[in-house]
C-alpha cells in the first residue's frame, strides 16, 4: 500500500499525554520516608521457585519483595483483603504512570474503586532507568506467563507452573475453594524485577536478563488492607525463556513491617473513587 502524500506530516504530529500525573493526589513521600527509618518486622513469607504464596499486609504497614539467593523475577497480584474483587488494575496503573513503575508511584485498584492500593517507597533497582534497548524493570505491560498461551505456542503442551497457575493454586489454598473458583480472581500483574520493553522495529514485547541481585528489594506502603499473592516465575531471571523447568530459579522473600506508633500521624487510607456511579441519564 502506498503512503499518502501527507504521511510525514501526519507522523510528525506531537503526542499528548493522556493522563497528566501532575493532577493526581501525590503520596506523602516525606512521611513514608521518615516512617520507614524505624520499622519492626512482623512477618515473612518465603516463596519457593516455580510456586506462589499468599501474604497479608495491614493498611499503614510496609512490605518488601526481596531477592535472596539469585536473580529471580516475580509476578505480583494485590487484592483488597476484605473484598477480593477489588484488585490491582495494571492497565490503569500503566496509563497513569507509564509502562514501568518505581519509587513514588502507585498500584491502583480496579473499577469501581480506582484508588491507591500500594505506594512504592523504595526501589534498589531505581538506578536502572531505561536501557539502550528500551528496557526497564518492574513492568505493568506484561500479563503473566500462563498455561493457555504455553499450549498455543507449544502445540498443546501442558505446563502447570506458569505464574497464572501458581497464583491460582496459592489463592485457592488460601480461600479453601476449588481452583476453578479462584481463577477468575487472578489478574494481570506487576512484574517485579523483570526487565522488559517493546522492540522498536516490530513493537513486540521482549524480556531480557533481570539486573536484580541478592539483597535487592522493592518496598511498598499498604494504603489499604492487602492480600498479596506472589509467584516466583519459572523463567528465573527471564534471560532466555519462561514457563519451563529449564531455567535456573530461586525463591523470593516477602517481609512485612510495622511503623512505630505515631510515625504516620495525619495519614488516612484512601476512600473509594469519587465518581457517583450513575453513568449518566
Amino acid at each position: 500500500m502506498s503512503e499518502p502524500s501527507d504521511a510525514d506530516s501526519r507522523r510528525a504530529i506531537a503526542p499528548v499525554i493522556c493522563y497528566p500525573p501532575e493532577t493526581l493526589t501525590q503520596p506523602d513521600m516525606a512521611l513514608f520516608t521518615a516512617a520507614r527509618q524505624s520499622l519492626t518486622k512482623t512477618d515473612e513469607v518465603l516463596v519457593p521457585p516455580r510456586e506462589a504464596r499468599v501474604f497479608s499486609v495491614p493498611a499503614g504497614h510496609f512490605f518488601r519483595i526481596i531477592s535472596v539467593e539469585g536473580s529471580q523475577v516475580g509476578d505480583l497480584n494485590l487484592h483488597h483483603a476484605h473484598d477480593l474483587t477489588e484488585r490491582f488494575y495494571s492497565g490503569k496503573t500503566r496509563a497513569l504512570h507509564g509502562t514501568h513503575i518505581t519509587t513514588g508511584q502507585r498500584m491502583w485498584s480496579s473499577f469501581p474503586h480506582l484508588r491507591p492500593m500500594a505506594t512504592i517507597t523504595y526501589d534498589t533497582l531505581g538506578w536502572y532507568g531505561i536501557d539502550a534497548f528500551g528496557g526497564s524493570v518492574h513492568d505493568v505491560i506484561g500479563t503473566r506467563c500462563d498455561p493457555y498461551t504455553h499450549a498455543l505456542l507449544s502445540d498443546g503442551g501442558q505446563y502447570h507452573h506458569c505464574c497464572h497457575s501458581n497464583l491460582i493454586r496459592s489463592l485457592s489454598d488460601h480461600m479453601g475453594v476449588p481452583r476453578a473458583e479462584a481463577e477468575p480472581l487472578v489478574h494481570d500483574v506487576l512484574n517485579v524485577f523483570m526487565c522488559t520493553g517493546f522492540t522498536r522495529d516490530t513493537g513486540q514485547y521482549f524480556m531480557k536478563a533481570s539486573p536484580v541481585r541478592p539483597g535487592d528489594y522493592l518496598e511498598f506502603f499498604a494504603e489499604i488492607d492487602l492480600l498479596g499473592n506472589l509467584s516466583a516465575c519459572p523463567g528465573g531471571d527471564c534471560s532466555s525463556e519462561h514457563s519451563s523447568d529449564e531455567a535456573t530459579c530461586h525463591p523470593l522473600l516477602v517481609e512485612i513491617f510495622a511503623p512505630q506508633p505515631g510515625a504516620l500521624d495525619g495519614w488516612e487510607p484512601p476512600a473509594v473513587n469519587a465518581y457517583d456511579g450513575t453513568h449518566g441519564p
